[in-house]
């Protein structure tokens, strides 16, 4: 069997590009090296939707931020992901910094934002009383907000998945060769080895697997090598879209792997913001930023560190102490003591400073380098991935039965003069497992019966919202295991905290018997 088009990775802009794609007559799989979708920089961001103000004009972020804003907040709409429009600020701590607001507004007009104005500072601090009295001026961006990115990224792929697209996790993309008419994906299954890509060594192919039209890729050979057959091969690849380039292509661009790190506050403290709170952007990048969360949390940072290992996702005492300083200046009431969670994402910068959107060989797409605002941008990106294959003749016919929308059942959000005979009709949602955010066990059961079920109590928190709280599921964990273990027939012992090899469970303990 052959595909008609391969995406390779399942982060955002994967799971848009598969959305899209399920809408059209063609044989597609997604590609991840992970358990799940967005697991790389799309579930460890800012979650924010950038109004627009910021890229270049002329650049692909530029020309892609705005369009991809608004299709967000509609796409959050259709498929019932959670996200708000809270507006941002991008503030100015010293009075030379004002005109580089000036700089943004104008950048802003000529990118398409609306609504966009400089305040004073006391205007400022009227409506966010807790910023620093420091503040000069400020850029208003009426259009900005905050999204649920797991969720975002999950729901389109799951409406693809609704509509036959395969989705292959844990599949790690090792080789790729031209066959003339079409490509060969030599594949690892990720959970054969939890060793990160050998880019020294030479490529090899083995057995992966596929969820959705239920299609298997090709299995044989020495190794249990399977490959993967596709006329049209789209990289979707993020801090590895270099690497996944040069299997098919000459080098053009490089990935400049730059960790963020964050401090996820509890939502205890109050409001200390409501809306996005962005410092003015220097060389460096754009800062440390204050936001609020969907979850009425507050998300604080990131810094940029240039790593050498893309898969590393750890905290420090040096940058988290870096951040939280950054941080009182621009919100003095920050206590780095409220943080619940530090965790840290690789972002995708590259040498050219821009995405990589274009083709760089025969039926061979790079959506690649895809940095902030990527997230903003995806449905876009996916957009204008989906001009180049009309333009190369691969968008023809639209199905005639393709089924969009979602709709998820969250408990808490149910009034509760109605909550009672909802029990009656669904007992399992009377029972709450995550007492931190009233998750119950029907919203996880749910969550396992969808297009994509989790494999992962860190799965099940991606889309029920389980440890999601204070406690970070200290208490949920083991009652979610229990629960995946139920539903899906599997040993506990094998299932994971979140990705390939996180396994919680090392053994049983059987309970004594007293003789007497």
């Amino acid at each position: 069997m052959i595909f008609d088009v391969a995406i390779i990775g399942a982060g955002v802009v994967g799971c848009a590009v598969s959305y899209y794609l399920s809408q059209y007559e063609l044989k597609t799989a997604l590609l991840e090296r992970e358990n799940d979708v967005a697991m790389g920089a799309s579930r460890a961001n800012t979650a924010i939707i950038h109004g627009g103000y910021d890229p270049v004009p002329g650049t692909w972020m530029a020309r892609l931020n705005v369009e991809g804003m608004r299709r967000c907040f509609e796409l959050c709409e259709e498929l019932d992901v959670e996200c708000r429009k809270t507006g941002s600020y991008v503030i100015a701590l010293e009075d030379e910094q004002t005109e580089t607001l000036k700089i943004l507004l104008e950048q802003g007009v000529a990118n398409g934002c609306e609504g966009l104005e400089i305040i004073d500072g006391d205007a400022c601090r009227a409506r966010e009383p807790h910023l620093t009295e420091d503040v000069a001026a400020a850029l208003w961006v009426p259009e900005s907000g905050v999204i649920n990115p797991w969720e975002f990224a999950l729901a389109m792929a799951e409406v693809a998945v609704r509509n036959g697209v395969s989705f292959m996790p844990n599949t790690r993309v090792c080789d790729i060769a031209w066959e003339g008419d079409h490509y060969v994906i030599g594949a690892a299954d990720t959970r054969e080895s939890f060793e990160p890509l050998d880019r020294d060594a030479e490529p090899y192919a083995a057995a992966g697997s596929a969820r959705g039209t239920g299609e298997q890729p090709t299995t044989g050979g020495e190794r249990g090598k399977t490959m993967i057959r596709a006329r049209y091969l789209i990289n979707a690849a993020g801090v590895e879209s270099d690497t996944i380039h040069n299997m098919v292509a000459p080098p053009s661009f490089e990935i400049v792997p730059t960790r963020g790190e964050y401090y996820l506050l509890d939502r205890t403290v109050g409001p200390l913001v409501k809306s996005v709170i962005f410092a003015c952007p220097s060389a460096a990048g754009k800062g440390v930023t204050f936001s609020p969360t969907i979850h009425d949390n507050f998300l604080v940072g990131p810094n940029a560190e240039v790593i050498d290992d893309r898969d590393d996702t750890a905290v420090t005492r040096a940058a988290l102490d870096d951040i939280a300083r950054k941080a009182c200046r621009m919100v003095p009431d920050f206590n780095p003591r409220t943080s619940i969670r530090n965790f840290a994402g690789v972002r995708a910068n590259s040498t050219c400073g821009d995405f990589v959107i274009g083709k760089a060989a025969e039926n061979f797409l790079d959506l690649a380098a895809i940095k902030s605002p990527g997230l903003t941008c995806a449905p876009a990106i996916a957009r204008a991935a989906l001009d180049i294959l009309r333009e190369d003749g691969w968008l023809s016919e639209r199905k005639a039965d393709w089924r969009g929308g979602r709709r998820v059942v969250r408990f808490k959000e149910i009034p509760e003069e109605e909550r009672a005979a909802f029990v009656r009709d669904h007992p399992l949602y009377g029972r709450v497992i995550c007492r931190c955010e009233t998750i119950t066990e029907g919203e996880i059961v749910a969550s396992m019966k969808r297009e994509i079920p989790p494999v992962s109590i860190d799965g099940v928190k991606r889309r029920a919202g389980t440890g999601m709280g204070r406690c970070q599921g200290g208490f949920c964990g083991p009652r979610v295991l229990g629960i995946i273990a139920r539903e899906s027939g599997r040993d506990p012992l094998s299932i994971e905290e979140d990705g390939a090899g996180s396994r919680v469970l090392v053994s049983e303990t059987k309970k004594a018997v007293r003789r007497e």
